[in-house]
């Protein structure tokens, strides 16, 4: 993929939760979701971002979008700060990035008929005459493999992949040039899986989209993404362009996690990484490198000292001290 302009960049980011006692328990505390996070988006790619469950990349990718605020750092969207903007710019704002949530069956609203929900976006900024803003609907669900006057019925007649089609179809409904995708295939069984990818992949260049894929399967993010960020206890520890890092990841919970996915043919050759121990807590994580206690590589250094995320080679990015 050739490098054009940069649409989204943060600096330093960073998200805490307070911990109140609540109940029995009396802990206190932190939760560390996401530290230090600083990464460039560009224009027209698909940014994968992978890593366990409660690694927080869910979190991330609301901080991106504003949906919470930062404790620390900053986000640039086409050069301006999100914290900046005001009630009007963050509307603005709104139009230009969309989300796409991982359950198609909480996003939509059963009371509703699809056709309002799919509308809904457009009221709100406006957009259009009433007569204007039913083509579009019509339009979108054409788009998204839907026939137009199912625009009368409620989500509950729908399937599973129906209905994240619909969600694709709101997202679109204000022209967005960002939409952030979290988890959108992991409801789905894995036939509809791969009709999602496709349609986004499709979509993708029809609307000139830029698109932030979280996800925890690395086949899908393999198949769809350009570049790819591997986050760990909320810290990025490896980028790279997809065909480097599934082809020689550089560290050691990349390795790990790539030795674990599925592999299409089970009786090719493949050299696992167990990893020994529990992901540490993120209300107390390990000094040093979080990575540290379950690293099969790890060095006294890496308990006492937390790596640099730094460019080891041209568009490869790694947070070792041993790389």
């Amino acid at each position: 993929m050739t490098m054009t302009a940069i649409i989204l960049y943060t600096e330093q980011l960073t998200k805490r939760y307070p911990l109140k006692a609540a109940g029995f328990s009396r802990r206190k505390g932190l939760v560390r979701a996401v530290e230090q996070v600083s990464l460039e988006i560009f224009q027209g790619e698909v940014f994968g971002l992978v890593g366990e469950s409660g690694c927080g990349k869910s979190t991330l990718g609301r901080v991106l979008l504003r949906i919470e605020e930062p404790t620390a750092g900053q986000v640039f969207f086409e050069g301006q700060n999100l914290a900046t903007f005001d009630k009007q710019r963050l509307k603005q704002f709104r139009r230009q990035a969309q989300i796409i949530y991982q359950d198609p069956y909480s996003a939509l609203n059963p009371r509703r008929t699809i056709g309002r929900l799919i509308e809904e976006p457009l009221i709100i900024h406006r957009a259009g005459t009433p007569q204007q803003r039913r083509q579009r609907v019509a339009w979108l669900l054409d788009v998204v493999g839907l026939l137009p006057e199912q625009a009368r019925r409620y989500p509950h007649e729908f399937s599973g992949g129906q209905r994240q089609r619909i969600v694709i179809a709101r997202a679109l409904a204000l022209n967005p040039r960002l939409i952030m995708a979290d988890e959108p295939v992991s409801a789905l069984d894995v036939s509809i899986q791969a009709q999602i990818i496709n349609l986004l992949k499709e979509l993708q260049v029809e609307f000139d989209l830029t698109y932030v894929f979280i996800s925890h399967d690395l086949s899908v993010v393999e198949y769809i993404a350009d570049r790819v960020a591997v986050m760990y206890l909320g810290r990025l520890v490896e980028l790279a362009g997809k065909r480097d890092l599934y082809a020689a990841p550089l560290h050691p919970y990349s390795q790990a996690l790539l030795s674990a996915a599925p592999m299409p043919d089970p009786a090719a050759p493949r050299q696992r990484v167990i990893l020994s121990g529990e992901v540490p807590s993120p209300i107390n994580p390990p000094a040093g490198c979080s990575f540290h206690p379950r690293c099969p590589e790890a060095q006294p250094v890496c308990s006492r000292q937390l790596p640099v995320f730094r460019e080891v080679r041209p568009q490869r990015w790694v947070a070792c001290h041993l790389r």
